[in-house]
């Protein structure tokens, strides 16, 4: 079995408060002359089929790429599954490739280990882990998912639950090891929007 890039639809997660970054809307943040939204659309149009945002604020900002826009259908911002939740209604492909927008070093072969193993194991769910310090540290919001779930998430959101690793548990699912911790480095506050630039290529 073999995954190919017009079966998977890529959602790019802009659709959180920003409150460490002085509520600025991350994904606009420019970092070397590009938003963070750019670099991510850029890094993985090339993987896909297709490409969605999730962003729950200056929407028309973030149409301007071209790709199609969605808010959060459950209000208050709670946090990245609702973002999935958008994501697996309005995919018109099998599979689901969920990235956030601040994370601009993520690994290049990120989508295509992602999409071995779910190819290799037929699970519902693959995602990143890295090893940091001997202690395995997941990056569940790095994940490729089968539009399938959305009856499953839909029901442990209906429970009030809100943890993405909570979600996996409920799943078949394998995890992806990368080799390389600070790939996974996410923009937080300016300290660490100045970090990853300092490790940009």
């Amino acid at each position: 079995m073999h995954l190919e890039p017009q079966s998977i639809t890529a959602l790019i997660l802009c659709g959180g408060q920003s409150s460490r970054m002085g509520g600025q809307d991350k994904g606009l943040i420019e970092l070397r002359g590009q938003t963070l939204v750019k670099i991510a659309l850029d890094r993985c149009q090339p993987h896909v089929g297709g490409i969605m945002i999730n962003a729950n604020r200056h929407l028309t900002s973030y149409q301007a790429y071209g790709w199609p826009t969605f808010a959060d259908e459950l209000e208050g911002y709670l946090g990245p599954l609702a973002g999935f939740q958008v994501g697996l209604m309005h995919a018109q492909t099998p599979y689901l490739l969920v990235l956030p927008c601040d994370t601009p070093l993520f690994p290049d072969d990120l989508i295509n280990q992602l999409a071995q193993t779910m190819a290799q194991h037929d699970v519902d769910c693959t995602y990143a882990t890295t090893i940091e310090n001997g202690i395995e540290q997941p990056h569940p919001v790095f994940c490729l998912l089968k539009k399938s779930t959305l009856n499953s998430l839909n029901t442990f959101l209906q429970t009030g639950q809100r943890k993405i690793d909570r979600w996996f548990e409920t799943l078949s699912h394998r995890k992806v090891l990368f080799s390389e911790p600070s790939a996974f480095l996410n923009v937080n506050t300016p300290q660490e929007l100045a970090q990853v630039e300092r490790l940009m290529p």
